[in-house]
């Protein structure tokens, strides 16, 4: 496991879920997930700044019950895992980065602060979805 550390940021969690799934996502109600690659864009000004992606793998790996967040009833399924994570630091790209990847399958998911579709992006193939991930950082730092 990394340590992101306590500054602030932008990141990118990519997970896999190897099976199409019912969720329950707080006021997004009940939504379907097909099997495949999710990336889900975040930032982390705030206190803790990226610590935050540390929470993220801990929800994942069944270690917090406590679900805040949209990402937090994904990450919280038993058959998801995250990837990788891609982080740029000291930069406020979230919106870029999450508007420069194809929104979906749920609209709502992540943005209920900001204007944009989605934070959450789906592709069926977990590789290619992270090359999209780390170009759309790259390209925005």
């Amino acid at each position: 496991m990394s340590n992101y550390g306590s500054e602030p940021g932008t990141y990118t969690l990519v997970a896999e879920l190897p099976e199409t799934t019912r969720l329950d996502v707080g006021a997004l109600g009940r939504v379907e997930l097909p099997a495949g690659g999710y990336a889900y864009t975040g930032s982390a000004f705030g206190p803790g700044g990226l610590s935050r992606v540390e929470r993220h793998r801990r929800v994942a790996a069944g270690e917090h019950d406590v679900r805040h967040w949209h990402i937090d009833s994904l990450l919280g399924h038993p058959s998801v895992s995250i990837t990788s994570v891609v982080v740029t630091r000291e930069t406020d790209i979230e919106c870029v980065v999450a508007s420069a990847l194809e929104s979906g399958p749920v609209d709502g998911f992540g943005s209920s602060d900001c204007t944009c579709l989605s934070h959450l992006s789906f592709r069926p193939s977990v590789e290619e979805l992270e090359a999209d991930v780390r170009d759309a950082h790259r390209r925005n730092r």
